[in-house]
């Protein structure tokens, strides 16, 4: 648990109150409420779960009368929001995955009441913002798939958005819904250099790293050279105890094939030869490079993790 996190989790046990009962004074920025973790609890697991849930609760109370407005969220600074959102993404990685789908629906639950009391709260609108740039832009370093389902799904369904934007919703929700932690990753055929077949499922080996990337692209070449040169993983790889496919899922085979030499000879380099990775929608790569690590039944572990996480993972398995 890193230092910063761990300090806003204290700060939330000896916070006074989730709520402030006070009228600001119109447009006086009020501090964020804390979430206060009840006095019996000590346990650093049990205060993640609780403060995870109960993160939002004194910004997202329907019943308080504080402003909103392009600079204000319920009379909080958009800017001190939008840095908690990061703090928060944080703290429901330290979580398991159905507590963290729990606060996510429970926010997503709570910013819904907010809206349906009062139609120009911005409440809803800079949560649903806030939880797409963070949790579901494939930019984004704190981005969380699963995380982003269970609001994208309940979003789908309300009552309060244009037919276009549902469509867009409904996609989304189905999109995340592909090959979720704790699924079987869905199988597929690829050909290595030399033309031969191979699948996904077919690979033996305790963890396999799913790694789609592409010729030429820099993030995916730091990605290799961490992935050989980082002596705690690369031991992961040199033991057997990790298989890496590195799989392209485009047209150039020719650009493939002329950047071969850079792609380690242990690893398994293929192609999909029948272009159904991106068109039958297997899996949800909407940039490269794009990861996904599976344990030995090929169950996900980490689904399109960021690079950091993916690495932190892999160097916490090396050392047990």
């Amino acid at each position: 648990m890193t230092n910063r996190i761990f300090t806003i989790l204290l700060l939330a046990v000896f916070a006074v109150g989730c709520g402030n009962g006070k009228k600001a004074e119109q447009f006086k920025a009020l501090p964020f409420p804390d979430c206060a973790v009840p006095g019996m609890m000590t346990d650093r697991q049990d205060i993640a779960e609780y403060v995870a849930g109960h993160f939002w609760d004194g910004i997202t109370d329907p019943d308080r009368d504080y402003p909103s407005d392009s600079l204000l969220v319920s009379g909080v600074r958009k800017a001190d929001v939008e840095q908690k959102f990061a703090d928060w993404t944080s703290i429901l990685e330290m979580i398991p995955f159905n507590q963290a789908e729990k606060a996510v629906a429970r926010l997503y639950d709570r910013a819904v009441a907010c809206e349906r009391k009062d139609t120009s709260s911005n409440v809803f609108e800079t949560f649903t913002d806030l939880s797409y740039k963070y949790l579901y832009d494939p930019n984004s370093p704190l981005r969380n798939e699963d995380c982003y389902n269970a609001y994208v799904r309940r979003l789908a369904g309300y009552e309060g958005i244009s037919p276009e934007m549902k469509k867009k919703y409904e996609y989304d929700a189905r999109m995340t819904s592909l090959n979720r932690t704790g699924t079987v990753a869905a199988d597929f055929r690829f050909a290595d250099k030399m033309g031969r077949m191979h699948t996904l499922h077919g690979i033996k080996a305790p963890l396999t790293l799913l790694f789609f990337s592409n010729p030429g692209c820099d993030a995916c070449l730091n990605i290799i050279n961490v992935l050989k040169g980082e002596p705690q993983i690369s031991g992961l790889i040199d033991s057997g105890r990790l298989a890496v496919l590195n799989i392209y899922i485009d047209e150039d085979l020719q650009g493939w094939r002329d950047y071969m030499p850079i792609y380690p000879e242990e690893w398994y380099n293929g192609f999909d030869p029948d272009l159904i990775i991106r068109t039958d929608n297997l899996y949800n790569v909407r940039a490269i490079p794009s990861l996904y690590l599976l344990d030995e039944e090929k169950r996900v572990i980490l689904k399109d993790a960021p690079e950091n996480r993916l690495f932190n993972y892999l160097a916490d398995t090396a050392r047990r």
